[in-house]
């Protein structure tokens, strides 16, 4: 059982593959699930040079950051969570749905779900999906619950063995221990930008974007993306994709 000193899954737990950042197998994941085919994962080329930015359509709807989980991460995860209650939310009311990761290397898994299943994109999960009825089952349910739910969702597992099994890459086992880690941002219709990570205590606004900003506008990435690489103490390993409108 993780604590907050060691928020990973036991040893023993549930392991999945762990998922390559490539938008083009996360955008078949997605769709596959139930997400429209109006939407799709874009590579973020570069957060800091406003003309590689420019690739991607905006508004940008979620981002996900892969990054080490480096010791100076670590400690600045602890001292934040330090005094924090664990997140308790469920139902209609919650600001946010967030899933607890209990699936050992699935944090890829949690980043795409934390991206669809909030703000706007949303409003882009087709009825009847297996997205669909996973966000209707999850909302009532409190963390723990909804952890033991993603265990126990066939269509999931099967989804993503599929997606994390065809990367450009060979793909680890699903036992290797890894050391880079996701983290999803998006925006709610009240302007907070919320950072999502099944590693923490719970969901963490980080503040308050205007109506015209986006995830991958200035300040969300000041109060985002940047603050990992700042912490990063030289470890470039960092990947980062966003959902988005489709190209096609």
């Amino acid at each position: 059982m993780s604590t907050t000193t060691n928020p990973d899954p036991a040893p023993g737990s549930l392991a999945f593959i762990p998922l390559e950042a490539n938008p083009e197998l996360m955008t078949t994941l997605l769709h596959k699930l139930g997400l429209s085919q109006a939407l799709q994962v874009h590579d973020v080329y570069s957060i800091t040079e406003p003309e590689l930015l420019a690739f991607v359509p905006r508004p940008a709807l979620a981002v996900l950051l892969v990054f080490p989980v480096s010791a100076t991460y670590e400690s600045a995860r602890l001292a934040e969570d330090a005094g924090v209650p664990e997140y308790a939310g469920k139902g209609d009311s919650e600001p946010v749905l967030w899933f607890r990761q209990t699936i050992r290397n699935a944090c890829g898994l949690m980043g795409l779900l934390h991206a669809v299943a909030n703000g706007p994109a949303k409003g882009f999960v087709e009825q009847d999906t297996p997205l669909h009825r996973l966000i209707q089952a999850a909302t009532p349910l409190a963390p723990a619950e909804r952890a033991a739910l993603l265990e126990k969702t066939p269509e999931l597992a099967a989804a993503h063995h599929e997606a994390a099994s065809g990367g450009a890459t060979a793909a680890p086992d699903a036992r290797d221990d890894v050391d880079l880690h996701y983290v999803c941002f998006v925006k709610t219709d009240d302007g907070t930008l919320w950072e999502l990570d099944g590693r923490r205590k719970g969901p963490i606004a980080r503040g308050t974007l205007a109506p015209d900003e986006d995830v991958l506008s200035g300040k969300a990435l000041l109060w985002g993306p940047l603050k990992f690489l700042e912490r990063g103490g030289g470890d470039m390993r960092f990947s980062c994709v966003a959902l988005a409108g489709a190209l096609d």
